[in-house]
């Protein structure tokens, strides 16, 4: 799977996870250049306190496009280093 925004792929990897219908890309597979941390955080009841990174691809900014899971609960421990996108960013097979 692909992830991609702005015409560039942003993270690729064969081993995504499938959570209510967002595909969890495992967290090294990012390409860091284009990520800058968030100081953004939102509550997940089952699956705990998501943080957020802003992507950026040449000098266009999608706020807090990606977010993950540092400290998951237990009902969603399978995420633990993985990230999702959102905001426009494109999944592909």
């Amino acid at each position: 799977m692909k992830a991609i925004w702005n015409d560039q792929i942003i993270a690729e990897s064969d081993k995504t996870i499938v959570v209510e219908g967002n595909h969890y890309f495992p967290y090294n597979s990012i390409k860091s250049d284009f990520f800058q941390d968030s100081d953004t955080h939102t509550t997940c009841s089952w699956k705990g306190v998501a943080s957020y990174k802003t992507i950026i691809v040449n000098d266009k900014i999608n706020k807090d496009a990606a977010w993950f899971y540092p400290e998951p609960k237990a009902a969603a421990s399978e995420i633990k280093n993985y990230i999702a996108f959102w905001k426009g960013v494109k999944i592909e097979a």
